[in-house]
């Protein structure tokens, strides 16, 4: 079994989850070990044996992971699909049995969700531009298409770049305060003149309770400051890497 994260929101009859960390794979170097993502330059065949691991400890065939672009965008699947036709979107709805759903992550918010009752789940990605642009309460809504209901639905965030961590510019912050002024109680002053910290997981919290969702939990785990389990795309850039591993959380029927 693949080291993996586990939440009591998401334990439930027939659902099977983990928030991956980096250990337990195959890659190497950079990416060592468990790296699931296949836009990185990690060879390809090590990234397929840490999915095929990944997925047997879901005790699932199948890890299905989306085309991310950073939208609103939710999708259902019912099937399995091939690395050619993954869908360009930055959720994954279903509910169909034996199929892992994931996303991936390394700082960005990798949420995933359940309706125990109804027997749907859901997973995604929610950086600043999807929890901002609405990726959370898209995948609500494609959840209550397929017959959850949000005050059942319990969702939990696993690793993200916590508020200490994430320094951003004055162009970000308007980006934000724009769109509601009151969005500045998620930035704090950093160091530097005209610089913030944003609280990603304070927000995305915050559109969770917005929603109206029946349970939302951080488990409060900082991608950043913690290099031994997590990747961070920030903390390779900083340090002048040339690339960067991706953690992958995820969910399934069984």
């Amino acid at each position: 079994m693949t080291p993996a994260i586990k939440s009591e929101a998401l334990r439930g009859r027939n659902i099977a989850h983990g928030f991956f960390t980096r250990q337990g794979g195959v890659s190497e170097g950079l990416y060592a070990t468990l790296n699931g993502s296949v836009g990185s330059n990690d060879k390809p065949e090590a990234v397929a044996e840490n999915r095929r691991r990944m997925a047997a400890t879901l005790g699932v065939e199948h890890l299905l992971v989306p085309f991310q672009i950073h939208s609103p965008d939710a999708r259902v699947v019912d099937r399995p699909f091939t690395h050619a036709e993954r869908p360009r979107c930055d959720a994954l709805v279903t509910a169909t049995r034996g199929l892992g759903l994931g996303v991936t992550g390394a700082d960005c918010g990798i949420v995933l969700f359940a309706d125990e009752e109804a027997q749907i789940i859901a997973a995604a990605h929610a950086g600043w531009k999807g929890a901002l642009t609405g990726v959370l309460e898209a995948t609500l809504a494609t959840m209550e298409k397929l017959g959850a209901a949000r005050q059942r639905v319990r969702a939990v965030l696993g690793p993200t770049i916590a508020q200490k961590s994430y320094e951003v510019g004055p162009e970000f912050f308007l980006r934000f305060s724009d769109e509601d002024k009151t969005y500045a109680r998620f930035f704090a002053p950093a160091g530097r003149d005209k610089h913030f910290l944003f609280d990603l997981p304070g927000f995305i919290g915050f559109r969770f309770k917005s929603a109206g969702i029946g349970r939302f939990e951080n488990l409060g785990l900082d991608t950043y400051g913690d290099e031994t389990r997590f990747f961070s795309y920030r903390r390779a850039t900083h340090r002048k890497e040339e690339d960067y591993g991706r953690l992958v959380a995820a969910i399934a029927l069984v």
